[in-house]
């Protein structure tokens, strides 16, 4: 068992929650797995992304939005890279498998 024992009390207890909090607060970075490349602004992934066929949409102007014609899929992104978090990493993996990845930064 992992995790941090905490007495609170009088009662002693594992707490598991610590360490996955830890793990989560780690950033994370995309990574473009064709080129080794890790994602730092928009313009490079806005490139990699046209490559395999993803077109910019324009149908929010409060996100920056990709789609692919062949699909029914969106990608859709905060304006500011500073706010591109693990969760739009994930998406753009799912959306395109064996291209990115994400991992600890």
């Amino acid at each position: 068992m992992s995790g941090v024992w905490v007495f609170k009390n009088g009662i002693m207890r594992l707490n598991e929650g610590s360490t996955m909090d830890q793990q989560s607060s780690r950033k994370k970075v995309l990574v473009h797995l064709p080129t080794g490349q890790v994602v730092s602004s928009y313009s490079s992934l806005r490139q990699m992304l046209m490559e395999l066929g993803w077109e910019i949409y324009y149908g929010d102007i409060e996100l920056l939005q990709f789609h692919k014609a062949s699909s029914i899929d969106l990608i859709s992104l905060p304006k500011d890279f500073y706010k591109f978090n693990s969760v739009y990493m994930y998406d753009i993996v799912v959306k395109n498998p064996n291209v990115f990845l994400v991992r600890d930064g």
